[in-house]
Protein backbone atom coordinates (compact mmCIF):
# COMPACT_ATOMS: atom_id res chain seq x y z
CA UNK A 1 0.00 0.00 0.00
CA UNK A 2 2.97 2.31 1.06
CA UNK A 3 4.75 1.84 -2.74
CA UNK A 4 1.22 2.13 -4.26
CA UNK A 5 0.73 5.81 -2.64
CA UNK A 6 4.91 6.50 -3.22
CA UNK A 7 4.47 5.65 -6.77
CA UNK A 8 0.90 7.68 -6.96
CA UNK A 9 2.51 10.98 -5.78
CA UNK A 10 5.45 10.40 -8.07
CA UNK A 11 3.79 9.97 -11.00
CA UNK A 12 1.44 13.19 -10.02
CA UNK A 13 4.79 15.16 -9.37
CA UNK A 14 5.80 14.16 -13.04
CA UNK A 15 2.19 15.05 -14.73
CA UNK A 16 2.74 18.68 -12.79
CA UNK A 17 6.04 19.00 -13.75
CA UNK A 18 5.25 18.15 -17.32
CA UNK A 19 1.83 19.83 -17.60
CA UNK A 20 4.01 23.49 -16.17
CA UNK A 21 6.44 22.56 -19.31
CA UNK A 22 3.95 23.19 -21.27
CA UNK A 23 2.72 26.25 -20.51
CA UNK A 24 6.45 27.76 -20.09
CA UNK A 25 7.31 25.99 -23.54
CA UNK A 26 4.43 26.37 -25.48
CA UNK A 27 2.12 28.80 -23.92
CA UNK A 28 3.71 31.46 -22.23
CA UNK A 29 6.07 32.74 -25.44
CA UNK A 30 6.59 35.76 -27.66
CA UNK A 31 8.69 36.27 -30.66
CA UNK A 32 11.61 38.27 -28.91
CA UNK A 33 11.96 35.30 -26.44
CA UNK A 34 12.49 33.08 -29.38
CA UNK A 35 14.97 34.87 -30.83
CA UNK A 36 17.32 35.60 -27.83
CA UNK A 37 16.99 32.55 -25.31
CA UNK A 38 18.55 29.86 -27.56
CA UNK A 39 21.72 31.74 -27.16
CA UNK A 40 21.66 30.74 -23.19
CA UNK A 41 21.90 27.46 -23.87
CA UNK A 42 25.04 28.34 -25.63
CA UNK A 43 28.07 29.18 -23.35
CA UNK A 44 30.35 30.68 -26.10
CA UNK A 45 26.92 33.60 -25.24
CA UNK A 46 27.94 33.73 -21.05
CA UNK A 47 31.50 32.79 -21.03
CA UNK A 48 33.29 35.70 -22.36
CA UNK A 49 31.66 37.57 -19.32
CA UNK A 50 32.69 34.91 -16.41
CA UNK A 51 36.43 35.18 -17.95
CA UNK A 52 36.22 38.72 -18.02
CA UNK A 53 34.99 38.78 -14.19
CA UNK A 54 37.84 36.27 -13.42
CA UNK A 55 40.59 38.13 -15.02
CA UNK A 56 39.30 41.54 -13.08
CA UNK A 57 39.06 39.43 -10.16
CA UNK A 58 42.92 38.33 -10.19
CA UNK A 59 44.29 41.31 -11.97
CA UNK A 60 42.88 43.83 -9.00
CA UNK A 61 43.13 41.91 -5.70
CA UNK A 62 46.26 39.79 -6.60
CA UNK A 63 46.73 36.57 -4.32
CA UNK A 64 43.99 36.30 -2.90
CA UNK A 65 41.95 36.94 -6.52
CA UNK A 66 44.11 34.07 -7.35
CA UNK A 67 42.58 32.23 -4.47
CA UNK A 68 39.27 33.05 -5.74
CA UNK A 69 39.54 32.18 -9.42
CA UNK A 70 40.63 28.54 -7.83
CA UNK A 71 37.33 28.45 -5.80
CA UNK A 72 35.25 29.83 -8.10
CA UNK A 73 36.41 27.57 -10.85
CA UNK A 74 36.02 24.69 -8.48
CA UNK A 75 32.54 25.62 -7.85
CA UNK A 76 31.64 25.06 -11.51
CA UNK A 77 33.28 21.48 -11.12
CA UNK A 78 31.67 20.31 -8.31
CA UNK A 79 28.18 21.52 -9.76
CA UNK A 80 29.16 20.23 -13.23
CA UNK A 81 30.79 16.69 -12.06
CA UNK A 82 27.70 16.31 -9.91
CA UNK A 83 25.27 16.95 -11.89
CA UNK A 84 26.38 14.80 -14.77
CA UNK A 85 27.64 11.87 -12.86
CA UNK A 86 25.72 11.32 -9.62
CA UNK A 87 22.45 13.16 -11.28
CA UNK A 88 22.12 12.56 -14.77
CA UNK A 89 23.47 8.86 -14.90
CA UNK A 90 21.56 8.00 -11.69
CA UNK A 91 18.07 8.98 -12.80
CA UNK A 92 18.49 8.86 -16.66
CA UNK A 93 15.35 11.16 -17.00
CA UNK A 94 15.39 11.83 -20.88
CA UNK A 95 14.38 14.91 -22.12
CA UNK A 96 11.72 16.40 -22.97
CA UNK A 97 12.78 16.10 -26.76
CA UNK A 98 13.71 12.79 -26.66
CA UNK A 99 10.92 11.35 -24.81
CA UNK A 100 8.82 9.59 -27.91
CA UNK A 101 5.82 9.48 -25.78
CA UNK A 102 6.24 13.27 -25.03
CA UNK A 103 8.24 14.95 -27.45
CA UNK A 104 4.53 16.34 -29.52
CA UNK A 105 3.80 18.49 -26.98
CA UNK A 106 7.53 20.26 -27.46
CA UNK A 107 8.53 23.38 -28.91
CA UNK A 108 12.14 22.86 -29.77
CA UNK A 109 13.72 26.20 -30.64
CA UNK A 110 17.21 24.46 -31.22
CA UNK A 111 18.65 22.71 -34.21
CA UNK A 112 18.99 19.27 -32.04
CA UNK A 113 17.81 17.97 -28.63
CA UNK A 114 21.32 17.07 -26.41
CA UNK A 115 22.18 13.60 -25.93
CA UNK A 116 22.75 13.85 -21.69
CA UNK A 117 19.85 13.26 -19.88
CA UNK A 118 17.28 15.81 -18.35
CA UNK A 119 17.66 15.76 -14.05
CA UNK A 120 19.48 17.73 -13.33
CA UNK A 121 19.81 20.84 -15.61
CA UNK A 122 24.03 21.26 -15.41
CA UNK A 123 23.08 24.69 -16.85
CA UNK A 124 21.30 25.70 -13.96
CA UNK A 125 23.25 23.51 -11.67
CA UNK A 126 26.89 25.78 -12.69
CA UNK A 127 25.26 29.20 -12.76
CA UNK A 128 23.28 29.08 -9.31
CA UNK A 129 26.73 27.53 -7.64
CA UNK A 130 28.58 30.34 -9.67
CA UNK A 131 25.91 32.74 -8.08
CA UNK A 132 26.31 31.66 -4.56
CA UNK A 133 29.58 31.70 -4.22
CA UNK A 134 30.07 35.56 -5.62
CA UNK A 135 27.03 36.72 -3.38
CA UNK A 136 29.27 34.76 -0.67
CA UNK A 137 32.32 36.11 -1.31
CA UNK A 138 31.43 39.46 -2.25
CA UNK A 139 28.62 40.54 -0.07
CA UNK A 140 29.97 43.71 1.49
CA UNK A 141 30.78 44.89 -1.86
CA UNK A 142 27.54 43.98 -3.65
CA UNK A 143 24.76 44.03 -0.63
CA UNK A 144 21.36 44.47 -1.54
CA UNK A 145 22.49 43.46 -5.25
CA UNK A 146 22.91 40.45 -4.34
CA UNK A 147 20.03 39.26 -6.06
CA UNK A 148 20.70 40.27 -9.25
CA UNK A 149 23.48 37.21 -9.71
CA UNK A 150 20.58 35.06 -8.56
CA UNK A 151 17.85 36.56 -11.21
CA UNK A 152 20.80 36.08 -13.89
CA UNK A 153 21.03 32.39 -12.90
CA UNK A 154 17.29 31.86 -12.78
CA UNK A 155 17.15 33.25 -16.44
CA UNK A 156 19.44 30.54 -17.99
CA UNK A 157 17.53 28.46 -15.70
CA UNK A 158 14.36 29.40 -17.36
CA UNK A 159 15.72 29.59 -20.53
CA UNK A 160 16.63 25.97 -20.71
CA UNK A 161 12.64 25.35 -20.14
CA UNK A 162 11.30 27.61 -22.88
CA UNK A 163 13.77 26.51 -25.49
CA UNK A 164 12.84 22.63 -24.84
CA UNK A 165 15.70 20.92 -23.60
CA UNK A 166 15.04 20.86 -19.51
CA UNK A 167 11.54 20.49 -17.37
CA UNK A 168 10.85 22.98 -14.70
CA UNK A 169 12.34 20.24 -12.08
CA UNK A 170 15.57 20.04 -13.79
CA UNK A 171 15.86 23.56 -13.24
CA UNK A 172 14.93 23.52 -9.34
CA UNK A 173 17.21 20.30 -8.94
CA UNK A 174 20.03 22.16 -10.88
CA UNK A 175 19.43 25.39 -8.85
CA UNK A 176 19.60 22.97 -5.12
CA UNK A 177 22.76 21.01 -5.60
CA UNK A 178 24.60 24.36 -7.55
CA UNK A 179 23.99 26.73 -4.61
CA UNK A 180 25.34 23.68 -2.08
CA UNK A 181 28.25 23.78 -4.17
CA UNK A 182 28.66 27.18 -3.79
CA UNK A 183 27.90 27.48 -0.45
CA UNK A 184 30.58 24.80 -0.07
CA UNK A 185 33.13 26.28 -2.18
CA UNK A 186 32.68 29.78 -0.61
CA UNK A 187 32.56 28.41 2.88
CA UNK A 188 35.88 26.99 2.57
CA UNK A 189 37.24 30.41 0.91
CA UNK A 190 35.77 33.03 3.75
CA UNK A 191 37.20 30.35 6.27
CA UNK A 192 40.82 30.74 4.72
CA UNK A 193 40.63 34.03 3.22
CA UNK A 194 37.63 36.14 4.24
CA UNK A 195 35.07 37.89 1.92
CA UNK A 196 36.14 40.72 -0.59
CA UNK A 197 35.47 44.52 0.95
CA UNK A 198 35.12 48.23 -0.93
CA UNK A 199 38.64 48.11 -0.40
CA UNK A 200 41.97 45.29 -1.24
Amino acid sequence: MHQLLSLSFWLRLEKWDQWLFIQLNSHFTNPFFDAVLPYFRNSAFWAPLYIFILIFIVINYGKKGLWWGIGFLCTVAIADLVGARVFKEGFERLRPCQDPAFFQYVRLLLKHCSGSYSFISNHAANHFGMATFVSITFFPVFKKWIFLFYLWAAFIGYAQIYVGVHYPLDVLGGAVVGSLAGLLTATIFTDKAGSFTLHK
